[in-house]
C-alpha cells in the first residue's frame, strides 16, 4: 500500500488522482476512481446548472468518498460556481485563472481548493490564495496545457517554492513507474489523464478510446488549433484527418482554414442537440455522432503507454502495485 501526506488530506487511501476532462470525466468515471480508494474528479466543461449537478448526484449516488468537481474559470457558465459551492462537494480544482475570488467562499462552505497550475509563478500565487494543494502540469500533458516546460523540471521547481504545501504533478504519467518518479521529484501524488480516458466507465466516445489505445507517445500534436469556443489555449492532441488538411493548406491563421465552421458531428445530451464544428474545442464523448475522428482528439506523451481498455478500478490498483515495485524492488535496494 502507498501512502502520503496528501492521502490524509483528502481522505484517500492512495495518492492517485483522475483529471478533470471534459467529455470524459463523469460522474460514473469520478465515482469508480474514488470507490477505488484513489481521488475522482467530475468536469463542469460545457454544462449549465442543470447538467453540473446532475454529475453531482450521479457521483453521489455510486460512491460515497470524496471527489472534486472541476472548474475551468475562463469558461464557468453562470451559475455554476455557486451551484457548485451550494452542493458542498468535497473539494473544487480551478484551473487556467486566478482562483483568488473563488477561496474564501470554498472555505466557508468548507471545501477543499485545488490549482492547477503551469509555472512556478503561478503556483506561488495559488498558495499565496490560500489553495489547500496544486497540481503542477507539465508541457508533456493531453488536453489544454498550462505548462511550458516538462514534468521533470517543473516538480522539483515548484516544490522548492511553495515549501511543503500538497502538491500533485501532472503530465506525462500513465503508470506506477511514473507515480513513484513524481514523488522522487517532490510530489505528494499524481494526476492521470490520459490513462483514464481508455477506461470502461470513461464517457469519451469508443473511437475516442481506441485512438488513444493505438497512439504512440511521439503521435500527439501540441497546437492551439481546436480554438472555437476557447481560443488562445494551447492543447496536445493526437493527430487527424482535420490537422492533416489544414496543414496541407499551408497552416492558414483562424479564419481561413479548409472546412472551418463545418458542422461535424453532434452532441445530444439531457435533450438538448448542439452542432459540432470543425477546429472546435469539444472532443468526442459517448453522446456525440458524426465524424468523431476529426474532432478534437485530447492525449497526453503518456499516451504511449497505455495499451488497453479496462475498468477504473483496475487502473487505480495496477498503478498503485506498480509504484509500490518500483520503490521496493528498484529505489529501496539503491540506498545503502
Amino acid at each position: 500500500m502507498l501512502k502520503t501526506a496528501i492521502c490524509d488530506l483528502f481522505g484517500i487511501e492512495t495518492p492517485i488522482f483522475a483529471a478533470a476532462m471534459g467529455g470524459v470525466a463523469m460522474g460514473e468515471l469520478a465515482a469508480a476512481v474514488s470507490e477505488a480508494g484513489a481521488f475522482g474528479s467530475l468536469s463542469s466543461a460545457g454544462f449549465d446548472v442543470s447538467g453540473v449537478l446532475h454529475e453531482i448526484e450521479t457521483t453521489r449516488r455510486l460512491t460515497q468518498k470524496p471527489f472534486a468537481v472541476g472548474l475551468l474559470i475562463p469558461l464557468l457558465r453562470e451559475g455554476v460556481f455557486e451551484a457548485v459551492l451550494a452542493a458542498r462537494v468535497p473539494a473544487i480544482i480551478f484551473f487556467w485563472g486566478d482562483a483568488g475570488p473563488f477561496v474564501q467562499r470554498c472555505r466557508a462552505a468548507g471545501i477543499k481548493v485545488i490549482v492547477q497550475v503551469g509555472s512556478v509563478a503561478e503556483a506561488v500565487q495559488a498558495k499565496h490564495a490560500g489553495a489547500d494543494a496544486i497540481i503542477a502540469q507539465g508541457l508533456e500533458a493531453g488536453g489544454h496545457v498550462r505548462g511550458t516546460v516538462t514534468t521533470f523540471v517543473l516538480i522539483p521547481a515548484v516544490r522548492d517554492a511553495i515549501g511543503e504545501l500538497p502538491l500533485i504533478a501532472a503530465g506525462g504519467i500513465a503508470d506506477g513507474r511514473g507515480l513513484a518518479g513524481a514523488i522522487a521529484l517532490g510530489a505528494d501524488a499524481a494526476m492521470f489523464g490520459t490513462r483514464f480516458i481508455a477506461t470502461r466507465e470513461s464517457a469519451a466516445h469508443p473511437i475516442y478510446k481506441q485512438k488513444v489505445i493505438d497512439a504512440r507517445e511521439d503521435q500527439t500534436v501540441y497546437t492551439m488549433l481546436f480554438d472555437i469556443g476557447w481560443s488562445d489555449a494551447p492543447h496536445r492532441v493526437i493527430p487527424n484527418h482535420t490537422i492533416a488538411q489544414w496543414e496541407r493548406a499551408g497552416r492558414p491563421p483562424s479564419g481561413q482554414r479548409p472546412g472551418e465552421g463545418e458542422v461535424i458531428g453532434r452532441s445530444k445530451r439531457g435533450g438538448l442537440e448542439l452542432p459540432l464544428v470543425r477546429y472546435g474545442v469539444h472532443n468526442p464523448s459517448g453522446f456525440v455522432e458524426g465524424r468523431v475522428e476529426e474532432m478534437a482528439l485530447y492525449a497526453g506523451q503518456s499516451v504511449g503507454l497505455v495499451n488497453d481498455l479496462l475498468p477504473a478500478a483496475e487502473v487505480v490498483r495496477r498503478i498503485e502495485a506498480e509504484a509500490c515495485e518500483s520503490i521496493v524492488g528498484r529505489l529501496t535496494p539503491l540506498t545503502v
